[in-house]
């Protein structure tokens, strides 16, 4: 064989080893961006049943639905920590009062109801819709807000 022979039957495998090894980044960049994706989901899910889990303790023992909206949309400014108000602050918490009255009528026993329950989860897409829509960022970032400790200062 020849030089010239074995340079181009090597060439040939180290073209197809490149041809494998850009398919294979490609494949793993998928697989990245999926997983990234898959990330997501989960932590918005959680965020989402957590929250509901805080409206759901919030307005479970409530006698009234004005009741557990006050109980709600206060258990939703704890969670946040929102102590103080503002005009967005006050907007945010009108337009999740309509989940808070659906979750309240969605523990209502089934036999207490006229109707099939509220839709829970679209109400919530709703007001997630109208967030982001309005603020131009996802609702849920406001649970990401980090807390700055402060140093303790002994006098």
């Amino acid at each position: 064989m020849t030089a010239a022979a074995s340079q181009a039957l090597l060439a040939t495998f180290e073209a197809a080893a490149a041809v494998a090894g850009k398919a294979e980044a490609a494949v793993r960049k998928r697989a990245e961006t999926e997983i990234a994706a898959a990330e997501r989901e989960r932590a918005l899910a959680y965020r989402r049943l957590n929250l509901m889990r805080t409206l759901a303790r919030a307005v479970a023992t409530a006698e009234s639905e004005e009741a557990a909206v006050g109980r709600g949309l206060a258990a939703i400014r704890a969670e946040l920590g929102w102590e103080t108000d503002s005009d967005t602050r006050t907007e945010t918490l009108r337009r999740l009062a309509p989940l808070v009255r659906a979750t309240f009528a969605g523990l209502a026993p089934a036999a207490d109801r006229e109707a099939p329950g509220p839709d829970v989860p679209g109400t919530l897409a709703d007001f997630e819709s109208w967030y982001e829509r309005t603020y131009g960022r996802s609702f849920w970032a406001l649970f990401e807000q980090e807390i700055v400790e402060l140093p303790l200062v002994e006098r």
